[in-house]
C-alpha cells in the first residue's frame, strides 16, 4: 500500500535556482526509504514538504491516497498524528526548561490524543531503552545519544505510521551512532521510516529502498542492495567511493 507519494514535485526558494526539479517517488507502507545526497541536494527540502512546513510549487504530495492539504486544520491534525519527525541536533531539539515527561507527552497534548498519557509516555521511554527515572530529569542531564533517544520517544509516543528522520545520527559520535541506528532499525519493524542522510552506510543498514538526489533531481532510485551492488549513475558511484561507512553489517 502506498503511504506517501511525491509526484513531479518542484520547489524553489528563489527565482534563480530550482531546489527540487520533477521529484517523484513512493513510500510503501512497511518498506523504509533512505533519501541520500550531499549538502544542497534537496533532501532536507523534501522532508520539509513532507512535514507540511512548506508547500511545493508544482506537482503533488499525497498521503494514504489523499493530497496533502495544508489549509485544512482537520487534515493536518490527523496527518501530524500519523507522521512524526526526529531532527539532527539532539541538543537544540529539546526544550531545556521542560522535564523529559513533559517533552515526550507534548505531541499527545497538542494533538489531543486520547488514552492514559502517563502509560503512553512510559511505553515510549521503554521503547527507546531509557529508564523510568529519566522522566523527572531535564535534558542537560543526558548525553547526546540519550537526548536523541528522548527525541525519538517524543516522536513515537503518538504511534505514527510514518517516522521521518533528518540526519538523525550525524551529530553523534561513532559508537553512539551505531546504537541509535540499531534503535531506528527496531522501530522500523513497527512503523515506516524515511531516513534522510548523506551517509550511504547508514541508509544501507536501515532502509530497503533508496533515493539518490543530486542538485534537486533524482539520479537513481530502487532497492538499496541492488544500488549498492550495482550503482548505475556516476554520482552514486562517487558517494559510494567517498563517504565513510559505518562499521556495521548491512541488511
Amino acid at each position: 500500500m502506498s503511504l506517501l507519494e511525491l509526484s513531479n514535485v518542484g520547489f524553489s526558494y528563489d527565482r534563480r535556482s530550482q531546489t527540487l526539479d520533477d521529484v517523484s517517488f513512493t513510500v510503501t507502507e512497511g518498506r523504509s526509504v533512505g533519501l541520500v545526497g550531499e549538502s544542497g541536494s534537496g533532501k532536507s527540502t523534501i522532508l520539509k514538504l513532507m512535514l507540511g512546513l512548506s508547500r511545493q510549487q508544482s506537482g503533488e504530495i499525497t498521503f494514504e491516497g489523499r493530497p496533502l492539504d495544508l489549509s485544512s486544520g482537520a487534515f493536518m491534525r490527523d496527518y501530524r498524528r500519523k507522521v512524526q519527525a526526529v531532527f539532527q541536533d539532539p541538543y537544540s531539539s529539546l526544550d531545556p526548561r521542560q522535564k523529559v515527561k513533559s517533552i515526550i507527552s507534548e505531541p499527545l497534548r497538542s494533538l489531543k490524543i486520547p488514552g492514559n498519557h502517563d502509560q503512553i509516555v512510559a511505553e515510549a521511554l521503554s521503547a527507546v531503552g531509557l529508564p523510568e527515572e529519566a522522566l523527572t530529569r531535564y535534558p542537560h542531564a543526558f548525553s547526546g545519544g540519550q537526548r536523541q533517544r528522548i527525541a525519538i520517544a517524543r516522536a513515537v509516543a503518538a504511534q505514527p505510521k510514518l517516522l521521518l528522520a533528518d540526519e538523525a545520527v550525524s551529530a553523534l559520535d561513532l559508537s553512539t551512532r551505531i546504537l541509535i541506528v540499531d534503535l531506528f532499525r527496531k522501530l522500523s519493524e513497527r512503523m515506516t521510516l524515511v531516513f534522510v542522510s548523506h551517509d550511504l552506510g547508514v541508509v544501507a543498514a536501515l532502509c530497503e529502498e533508496m533515493v539518490i538526489l543530486e542538485k534537486g533531481q533524482i539520479v537513481e532510485a530502487g532497492n538499496t542492495q541492488d544500488i549498492i551492488a550495482n550503482p548505475r549513475h556516476p554520482y552514486t558511484r562517487k558517494l559510494l567511493e567517498s563517504i565513510p561507512r559505518m562499521p556495521c553489517a548491512m541488511k
